[in-house]
């Protein structure tokens, strides 16, 4: 029995690429560098906001801790004051959401974006559908390691394989695996089928409403072993 699904945010249930690209590029023109290719950011992103900068610049080759420290500034005056500009949710992922609430599953997001972005914009888009809503903290490691969904799982009191954890990289297989939890990997969003099946996902989906057949799979599968 399925009781919670535990989501990524960018890729996975939001289309942020345009954004992340639009303040990461905002930011570099700030210091003086050319902007980079949207389709660049599908790489440089999930890892957290800081290792994205250090892709960034690496990309330019300039990379310095004096420049980084001015690039994180512009960063995160631009995307905190407009975290919803050009953001908006996958097609199908506000039908699953609702399909999952009415079946009494919990929804969770665990993200490596910054908590201070990811709770606003995650109720300012989805009003309040979210039981659980993590970003990256200061007291806790960025994934592929677990601690954050531990302490999902501990406050929804649920075990680990009562929980789908559904994710667009390989990070997201990994931490997963690392929780363990049933991975699903997501095709809409930054990385692609190669990536997610070395990475060993359980599931990999082409459109939200299969992660719906997936629990009712599960569901019924523990039905038969009873």
């Amino acid at each position: 029995m399925i009781k919670a699904v535990i989501f990524d945010l960018d890729g996975t249930l939001l289309d942020t690429l345009s954004t992340i690209a639009h303040f990461g590029n905002q930011a570099l023109k700030s210091c003086g560098l050319n902007e980079i290719d949207v389709e660049k950011y599908k790489y440089f992103a999930g890892d957290g906001k800081k290792i994205l900068l250090k892709r960034m610049l690496e990309y330019h080759d300039v990379y310095s801790e004096t420049l980084f420290d001015k690039l994180e500034k512009e960063y995160d005056r631009g995307y905190e004051g407009d975290a919803t500009f050009n953001t908006k949710p996958f097609e199908g992922i506000c039908d699953l959401l609702l399909r999952l609430k009415e079946k009494g599953v919990k929804l969770c997001v665990c993200s490596n974006k910054p908590d201070n972005v990811v709770n606003p914009l995650v109720n300012n888009v989805f009003l309040g559908l979210f039981d659980v809503c993590y970003g990256k903290k200061d007291s806790l490691p960025l994934k592929p390691d677990p601690a954050c969904v531990f302490e999902i799982m501990d406050i929804l009191n649920v075990h680990a394989e009562e929980c789908l954890f559904v994710g667009d990289t390989n990070i997201d297989i990994k931490t997963a695996e690392n929780a363990g939890n049933i991975s699903v990997g997501v095709l809409w969003g930054f990385r692609d089928y190669e990536e997610l099946s070395s990475a060993g996902a359980d599931y990999i989906v082409k459109n939200p409403c299969e992660i719906y057949d997936i629990v009712l799979k599960i569901e019924n599968e523990k039905t038969r072993e009873k």
